[in-house]
């Protein structure tokens, strides 16, 4: 069962850009692409914890601002660099609006 809340319009968030939700279980990346499409990923690189938020946007990809390790959007996967994984969750566009699906961090430990 999804756990669906309002973080904001979609319009809030610059095309090529990112926001943060911040949570008692840790922060939230929620990126635009160019084409209007969201994406949700925990706000750190596995490499190092830098703040993928802060990054480039470019097609559904995100290169971290400390050692340029390029990641997946939809997967959250690493590419061209050692292996590592971010935490990917689900998001919707309803009425203008970004709704994500808050259940996978209702149910992990806080940060």
């Amino acid at each position: 069962m999804s756990h669906w809340i309002d973080i904001a319009a979609l319009t809030d968030i610059p095309p090529r850009g990112a926001r943060v939700v911040k949570t008692r279980h840790g922060c939230v990346a929620i990126f635009r692409t160019h084409d209007d499409r969201v994406f949700a990923l925990d706000d750190a690189c596995p490499h190092k914890n830098g703040a993928l938020s802060e990054g480039l946007v470019h097609d559904a990809s995100v290169t971290c601002p400390l050692h340029g390790w390029v990641i997946d959007l939809k997967t959250g996967l690493a590419k061209g660099a050692d292996e590592g994984e971010v935490k990917t969750y689900a998001l919707k566009l309803e009425n203008g609006r970004i709704l994500l699906d808050a259940t996978h961090l209702l149910n992990r430990p806080a940060a």
